[in-house]
């Protein structure tokens, strides 16, 4: 009678299996898989990539000081050695303004270039700053402004010799932070279980409730000032367009999933990439009410944490273990536009 139950048992266990594996292949595919394995000579987990004022010319950078620079665009990389201390520097972030660029890590490290890269040397930082920069953006000339993973912003007007504090206290350990265009933050908290926002002219972060029970795992901002957001299994969600504080329905586009969700970014204003983990990547291309997959990426071992466009044709998926992806407009489209 025992064995019998265990066989029920089995039989059921596979029956879920299935149907949750069913619910998983009613996702459509994309029509055409825009993105390219671009080789990487690094294992090192990747985190930010930007280029100068000349397109073919950029950086990635990532864990254990990597620091890699491409001449053509994002096709190939070469690894670049900075001469620093004994320490295992983590390269959060990297901007650029023309030929002036940032770089912000952990443990408490700032660099700056005024020749696209050609050298770079290391801006003192205080022993009292809070936390350690993991974002900086290039503004302008010697323009810039810091954050740090407690969610104290500096702002610079000199080249890196003096900084101002934007806020007046910090937000407390955060998982994420994102700023917008025109000098909005999000941060996510630690636990994923609130999130805060700032924006210029406020004294302090403003705190606000997440939606609902799930943890958040990231968030950030549309082109037109909306917030979305990814919450734990796989829910993607943006705030009402006349009414900040309130959020429209949430989409899950593709349900009973185990993986994660872990980036959103938009490469037009109505078509959205969204990247997870194990490979799994998802384009809407009607502003996240309708969802499709891009199946070929699956081979890709990786988690796709970071996606950028830096304009319509030019987008990069950043994962770990040294992955990459450069994307590649599909030349059918291209061609039909141009007719």
């Amino acid at each position: 009678m025992h064995s019998i139950v265990k066989g029920w048992q089995r039989i059921f266990a596979l029956l879920i299996v299935v149907l949750m594996c069913i619910g998983c292949s009613q996702v459509p595919s994309v029509s055409y898989n825009p993105w390219k394995v671009i080789s990487v000579p690094t294992d090192s987990n990747l985190l930010d990539i930007a280029f100068t004022d000349n397109l073919e010319h950029g950086y990635l950078v990532g864990s254990n000081a990597t620091l890699l620079e491409t001449n053509d665009g994002g096709n190939t990389w070469k690894p670049i050695t900075l001469q620093l201390d004994e320490q295992k520097y983590r390269f959060d972030s990297v901007s650029f303004a023309g030929k002036e660029g940032w770089i912000a890590g952990e443990p408490g490290l700032l660099l700056h270039t005024t020749d696209e890269g050609a050298s770079w040397s290391r801006i003192p930082l205080s022993e009292k700053l809070p936390g350690s920069p993991i974002a900086v953006k290039a503004l302008a000339d010697n323009t810039a402004e810091m954050a740090t993973d407690v969610g104290a912003i500096y702002k610079t007007t000199d080249g890196g010799k003096n900084w101002k504090a934007q806020v007046e206290s910090a937000v407390g350990v955060v998982r994420n932070l994102e700023r917008s265009a025109d000098g909005k933050y999000i941060a996510v908290s630690a636990k994923g279980s609130f999130y805060s926002t700032w924006e210029p002219g406020q004294d302090a972060w403003v705190p606000h409730n997440r939606n609902s029970s799930r943890r958040l795992e990231n968030m950030g901002f549309t082109e037109n000032g909306q917030l979305w957001l990814l919450a734990r299994g796989g829910q993607v969600q943006f705030s009402d367009p006349t009414k900040p504080e309130e959020w429209q329905e949430a989409k899950y586009p593709e349900l009973s999933t185990s993986w994660g969700l872990l980036d959103l970014a938009y490469r037009t204003p109505d078509e959205i990439w969204v990247g997870g983990g194990s490979g799994n990547l998802l384009r809407s291309g009607d502003g996240g009410k309708t969802w499709e997959k891009d199946r070929d990426i699956e081979e890709v071992a990786a988690n796709l944490y970071k996606i950028v466009f830096l304009e319509p044709e030019r987008g990069f998926i950043i994962g770990d273990r040294g992955v990459l992806l450069k994307y590649l407009p599909n030349p059918e489209a291209t061609s039909s536009e141009a007719a």
